[in-house]
């Protein structure tokens, strides 16, 4: 027993989910389509990334053997295949918690695409609760869109601005500063009470800096107030056997805190990486540490920046040699997703697809593992992998 590392490329699907057809999804490929693209030569800029996707040691980890494409594995490739979800949403939560051993049961709520989108009784009651002069918003918006459109008013009138999209989720931004940050995660608490009748997913803080619509930046101050998981999780499991779990970036709030003992945080794909690898030199054997890469969605998938994107899967591929040096002998190393987000796809939300399974250590010897029909196998592996018992969802193939 060593130690486990399981990395969630946020919405880097790779097509071909069975029930695509039912979300206005078919033919989505994340992986697929920004390949293509760069390929093609759509995807070059000035000064930046030009030519074929360059993508060498996920490659050799056997990323285009798990979207069954040709190739052969490569030097330190272990495991590969592919999941398609069990739960229905193709939200954040949703994906997390069945990598983490517990696919959703249910169907979340969702707000309708009318303008306005929100229950009037429900800001009221927010209103009335934080005393907010106001609100913005009200309406299914991408969050640099709407805060270049209303954040100049939301910094003159104090008023915060609301908003949705089609996951299971209320959005609430405001001006770090002018407003307060701790001023928006107040509201954003008051907020989760009153949509919890609503079965609503998460409430996300949203703040931003600068002046003008020219320079406002949303920062990494984000916070995501989550609706606990149903069942004890992978996280929780890795706790009870007297282990640790150290989150990194979004995960501890993926998970309403529960079944984890250290968050690390960093503003961007770079940093988050430099806090998981800083997370191996303090942890032991039977410990997980359990990283999002959240730029791959919020940055390029929703914004539908095929560029940026594949600029973002390129830098993430040259820091995989430094993880795989720092493996102990008996690590386990597992890359995954949680849904897609095609950038190249129509509007802005995710795209339901299946995600790729790549595992990797010193001694997981090469094999395919095919296409699995749930997530959950993903967190029965590691947890047959950290020694302990099987779970009720899920089926490792170690």
């Amino acid at each position: 027993m060593a130690r486990a590392i399981l990395m969630v490329m946020d919405s880097f699907g790779i097509g071909g989910a069975a029930d695509a057809a039912a979300y206005g999804d078919e033919g989505s490929d994340t992986y697929g389509h920004i390949r293509a693209s760069c390929a093609r030569g759509e995807a070059d800029r000035p000064g930046g990334r030009s030519g074929p996707l360059a993508l060498p040691n996920l490659d050799r980890l056997g990323l285009p053997l798990a979207a069954g494409l040709d190739g052969s594995p490569g030097e330190g490739c272990g495991f590969f295949g592919s999941a398609g979800e069990r739960s229905k949403g193709k939200d954040t939560p949703s994906g997390h918690w069945e990598i983490a051993g517990v696919p959703v049961p249910f169907d979340w709520g969702y707000f309708p695409r009318t303008v306005p989108t929100f229950p009037a009784a429900l800001i009221d009651q927010i209103v009335d609760d934080s005393g907010i002069p106001g609100i913005l918003g009200d309406r299914h918006a991408s969050g640099t869109q709407i805060i270049a459109e209303l954040g100049e008013d939301s910094i003159a009138t104090g008023k915060p601005i609301f908003y949705t999209s089609a996951d299971s989720v209320l959005q609430i931004a405001a001006h770090e500063e002018g407003f307060g940050l701790e001023r928006l995660y107040a509201l954003c608490a008051i907020a989760r009470r009153h949509v919890d009748p609503l079965n609503i997913g998460r409430v996300i803080a949203r703040p931003f800096v600068g002046t003008t619509a020219a320079d406002f930046r949303r920062t990494a101050n984000r916070r995501d107030y989550a609706v606990p998981p149903v069942e004890p999780t992978l996280l929780d499991r890795v706790q009870a056997s007297g282990h640790r779990v150290v989150a990194i970036g979004k995960i501890g709030d993926i998970f309403a805190h529960q079944g984890i003992d250290e968050v690390r945080k960093g503003d961007g794909n770079m940093a988050l990486f430099d806090a998981m690898l800083g997370a191996l030199d303090d942890t032991g054997d039977g410990d997980l540490v359990f990283a999002n890469f959240v730029d791959f969605d919020t940055l390029y998938g929703h914004r539908r920046d095929i560029a940026g994107y594949a600029a973002a899967l390129e830098a993430f591929d040259r820091r995989l040699p430094e993880l795989e040096r720092r493996l102990r002998a008996d690590d386990l190393a597992v890359i995954t997703a949680d849904h897609g987000c095609d950038p190249s796809w129509t509007g802005s939300d995710h795209t339901r697809e299946r995600v790729p399974i790549l595992g990797f250590g010193p001694q997981i010897r090469t094999r395919s593992i095919g296409r699995r029909d749930s997530f959950a196998d993903i967190g029965e592996t590691i947890a047959a992998h950290l020694g302990l018992a099987p779970g009720r969802h899920g089926r490792s193939f170690l």
